[in-house]
């Protein structure tokens, strides 16, 4: 069963790109730009934020799916904004239109991803439980 959540709401994220969220970290093969997992996890706090007010003592809300494109590169010391906009309820799983942009010294802000990311409401303490 959901719980009464208005279509519309809306939460952002923003964070500055390190050597640690690219992809080089994790392979010097790689190029030195923001990793697909990094930008889709800011997306997953964006979406977060956006369900926080509508969540009960004990409560949080998990990512459930991710359909993501990643459309552009962005380097070290990018700043990533990402939106989330709530735009339908399916049951219990609310599904969020997503999108990431990114600005740097020397440009102007420019889309370097989006799609949709799935979130769902948990209690923590049952959740807990259930992983012991």
């Amino acid at each position: 069963m959901s719980k009464p959540v208005p279509l519309g709401i809306h939460g952002e994220a923003e964070h500055r790109v390190s050597f640690e969220d690219t992809l080089t970290h994790w392979n010097a093969e790689m190029p030195p730009v923001y990793s697909t997992p990094r930008m889709i996890g800011l997306m997953e706090v964006a979406a977060y934020n956006a369900m926080k007010p509508y969540c009960d003592p004990g409560e949080v809300t998990v990512g459930t799916a991710i359909n993501i494109q990643h459309r552009a590169s962005a380097g070290v010391g990018a700043i990533i904004n990402a939106q989330a906009e709530l735009e339908s309820c399916e049951g219990r799983f609310y599904i969020f239109r997503v999108r990431a942009v990114a600005t740097n010294d020397s440009s102007e802000p420019y889309e370097i991803g989006r799609g949709t990311v799935s979130r769902a409401f948990v209690n923590l303490e049952r959740m807990n439980a259930k992983l012991k």
